[in-house]
């Protein structure tokens, strides 16, 4: 299935080239403007699936954009693509409704997956910026004296979880892994039900926290067999 993209971005050159690299995986780019008041327009008319924004654009800038393409109603995910790794831009563009924060930066086949999870629903944050999530969510962790969600996850749940954590989709996980895509979707959604987390993000964010890394939970030292 094509899927339709709209761009706002006001650096042509930019623009040009991810237009191209969206063609090559069958991605379609139904409009793509330098400007603000003009990808607003766009947006309403052609009701894209997906909108990539830049985050900085002179006389409005991305968040702003957001802001409006939100208060009209719109529902699409909004990714910002930007080369901003401010704390304050990140926090402020995923409470306004931004379902991607990606960086320019990035590998051109991790930003077309990550552009692919977003279109599947899901909220993804470019992994560099793991640790300037983690301050976003540190409310969310459990204190000394509870119980740890984390002591519920099997330990199949628990080397998931650390590959997520380091930005792996559910695909790539899978073949690491040896087993099929299915199985992997099964298990996240333990996880992020085990949690009490919405969000592959904020599963990821409280893996950081705990030190979670590839190979199994906190602690553990045995790897499990299961399949």
């Amino acid at each position: 299935m094509t899927r339709r993209v709209l761009l706002i971005d006001d650096h042509t050159l930019f623009r040009e080239g991810l237009q191209e690299l969206l063609k090559r995986h069958g991605i379609d780019t139904v409009g793509a403007v330098g400007d603000g008041e003009t990808g607003i327009d766009l947006a309403r008319d052609l009701l894209p699936d997906v909108i990539l924004l830049d985050m900085r654009m002179p006389a409005m800038n991305g968040l702003e954009v957001l802001r409006r393409l939100r208060q009209a109603g719109l529902k699409m995910p909004i990714v910002m693509l930007t080369t901003s790794t401010e704390e304050q831009d990140l926090v402020e563009c995923l409470r306004n409704g931004a379902q991607g924060y990606l960086l320019k930066e990035m590998e051109p086949g991790d930003l077309v997956d990550a552009l692919e999870e977003i279109l599947q629903g899901k909220t993804v944050v470019a992994p560099d910026l793991a640790q300037l999530l983690v301050r976003v969510v540190q409310g969310k962790s459990s204190s000394a004296n509870e119980p740890s969600p984390f002591d519920e996850l099997t330990p199949r749940e628990g080397e998931i979880l650390a590959l997520l954590a380091e930005g792996q989709s559910n695909k790539v996980i899978a073949r690491n892994l040896g087993i099929s895509d299915g199985t992997v979707k099964l298990h996240v959604k333990a996880i992020l039900r085990k949690l009490g987390v919405h969000s592959r993000v904020e599963a990821a964010v409280l893996a950081v926290q705990q030190g979670l890394r590839s190979g199994g939970l906190p602690g553990d030292t045995e790897a499990s067999g299961e399949r």
